[in-house]
């Protein structure tokens, strides 16, 4: 058993001081993630990537919220969650009139659908045409997640949910073709 699923086997069954000995082991990590995510949004983002790990980190480790990891992966994949949902909240905050929500969106370019690491996506629509997937199917909006948000490649997507790279490429594909349908249909 890794340190971190030790860790975050004692944070499960309530050990205090489990946290402060979690964020030395995985901050790292966390920082690469959320240094990858905040390069793609757009331009004059006032959330800082450290930021974005330290409320993730407090959203995961929270006591009052009874949370379990099967694995460091299992983790690593309800960071990356915690991370899209910190952006989204973020930018529907901004969207709201008090924060220039008034402002005229433009379309999404279509080429942004390759998930690329481009800025131009608005991740409202995104993350809201997710949901969509996720009721659709559940497997290939996880991935979606894990690719998109998390920044992972398909074997290591594989690995954390447990299904062959195979599988992960053909979700993946679907996710891609999905989203553009979706996404080019709320533009219009």
């Amino acid at each position: 058993m890794s340190d971190v699923t030790r860790i975050l086997d004692a944070i499960q069954h309530g050990d205090p001081q489990a946290s402060g000995q979690l964020l030395p082991l995985v901050y790292d990590e966390l920082r690469k993630l959320a240094s990858q995510k905040m390069a793609a949004e757009k331009s004059g983002q006032t959330l800082q990537a450290t930021a974005l790990v330290h409320e993730a980190y407090l959203r995961l480790t929270d006591v009052n919220v009874v949370q379990t990891w099967d694995s460091r992966g299992h983790f690593f994949a309800a960071a990356a969650e915690a991370m899209r949902r910190i952006l989204v909240e973020n930018a529907r905050k901004k969207a709201t009139a008090k924060h220039g929500g008034c402002v005229i969106r433009h379309q999404i370019d279509p080429d942004a659908l390759a998930f690329t690491d481009r800025s131009d996506v608005d991740l409202i629509e995104l993350s809201d045409a997710i949901e969509r997937l996720t009721l659709v199917d559940s497997q290939a909006a996880q991935v979606v997640k894990l690719r998109y948000f998390a920044g992972l490649t398909i074997p290591e997507t594989a690995e954390i949910l447990g299904v062959s790279p195979r599988t992960v490429d053909s979700c993946w594909a679907y996710a891609k073709a999905w989203l553009l349908n979706e996404l080019s249909s709320a533009a219009d």
